[in-house]
């Protein structure tokens, strides 16, 4: 692995979604003013909707 992908990499925040979701099926994210919806799906697919 070059130097430059190891930094791209080390750069990026790792969430567990269990961790996100704790015990819920959706949630809210508000970006920039706006509320989008991440949602787990009965096949366990993440969609999110605005």
């Amino acid at each position: 692995m070059s130097s430059i992908t190891k930094s791209v990499a080390s750069a990026v925040t790792r969430i567990k979604s269990q961790d996100l979701f704790k015990q819920m099926r959706e949630l809210e994210i508000d970006h920039g003013g706006r509320i989008y919806k991440l949602r787990l799906t009965q096949l366990n697919k993440l969609i999110l909707t605005a």
